[in-house]
């Protein structure tokens, strides 16, 4: 495999993502002694750093790997979804799918943060199913990418905040293979398996035993191959990748399965890294159609970023040199 002329590749393909967009926010500062009030650390603050998150994470990994990449979302009308599509708007993400409504308040997961270390997090959000009318405002700006930008991927990006409704699995998911569009969903339990008919299918280990309702003592080659039947059963799916934490990844599809093992890292935080394996997943199936090669730079990817504290998107010259060190023949 010619890596560089693979990830030259990326840049000519177009992604959409739809999904749960969020707005990350650290406040970063030290710990010197215990509050008098409280036994609670007293953090001095000294810097505060605004990166995105949830679906916006996986564009941004698409975008840093060079792909053209389109997020289609809802969010709140109010300063944090102004500082969320400028965030965007940086990274050169289009931005022109989202809409604000004023009945929704955009997710801001704020992390206060000392030596590197998660002291505190304080969510603001809103996590109840958005309404029939702006369901009808979303799939309307799917739709309207679809046919104007033809991207030749399309990711479910699924946090379980509400945007992505059984109705817009529906809906999008018609919508995208009547044009023949590749469909990666990462899901959540909530709609775990309303995501019928799609291309690839990445949940992570914990989540396969709540959907599935799994108790699964040992996990080898032959249960994960049982379990990718029990999801084909349900979702008549093509592809399923499931990670497995510190073990890999697993993949099966209509021809090959395999347990790809981790490479071993100095874990720093695991946060984002299923957005980084979604991401490089969906690209490197988009440019090859080879399912185990997407596999195996997904594993790759998923490591590098759990090097790195907080949500991160992929470094595209430290992937490649991985790729060629670790797949090149």
């Amino acid at each position: 495999m010619n890596f560089e002329q693979l990830f030259t590749g990326f840049q000519s393909i177009r992604v959409a993502i739809v999904g749960d967009v969020m707005l990350d926010t650290y406040w970063w500062g030290s710990v010197d002694r215990i509050s008098p009030e409280a036994p609670v650390p007293v953090v001095a603050l000294k810097n505060k750093e605004l990166r995105v998150g949830g679906a916006a994470n996986v564009a941004l990994n698409t975008a840093s790997l060079g792909a053209k990449t389109t997020m289609i979302s809802i969010v709140g009308a109010d300063t944090d979804g102004a500082q969320l599509l400028e965030l965007l708007n940086d990274k050169h993400i289009d931005t022109s799918y989202i809409r604000s409504v004023s009945n929704r308040v955009t997710t801001n997961k704020t992390r206060i943060m000392s030596r590197n270390q998660q002291m505190m997090r304080l969510d603001a959000e809103i996590t109840t199913d958005i309404d029939e009318a702006t369901e009808n405002i979303l799939i309307e700006q799917v739709k309207n990418c679809l046919d104007e930008q033809q991207p030749q991927v399309l990711i479910f990006e699924d946090y379980n905040k509400g945007v992505i409704t059984e109705r817009v699995i529906h809906e999008v998911t018609t919508l995208c293979k009547e044009r023949n569009v590749i469909i990666a969903v990462d899901p959540k339990k909530k709609n775990f398996l309303s995501y019928k008919d799609v291309t690839i299918f990445k949940p992570n280990l914990k989540e396969v035993k709540e959907g599935l309702n799994l108790s699964v003592d040992h996990i080898d080659l032959s249960s994960l191959q049982q379990i990718h039947q029990r999801l084909q059963e349900h979702l008549h799916h093509q592809i399923s990748l499931i990670t497995l934490s510190e073990k890999g990844v697993f993949y099966q599809d209509e021809t090959s399965h395999k347990i790809i093992p981790t490479h071993i890292r100095n874990i720093a935080d695991v946060s984002g890294a299923g957005d980084t394996v979604i991401a490089v997943t969906s690209l490197c199936y988009a440019a090859t159609r080879d399912m185990h090669l997407a596999a195996e730079m997904a594993n790759i990817a998923g490591g590098l970023v759990c090097e790195q504290v907080g949500t991160a998107a992929i470094d595209r010259d430290k992937l490649l040199q991985e790729c060629e060190i670790l797949l090149g023949e």
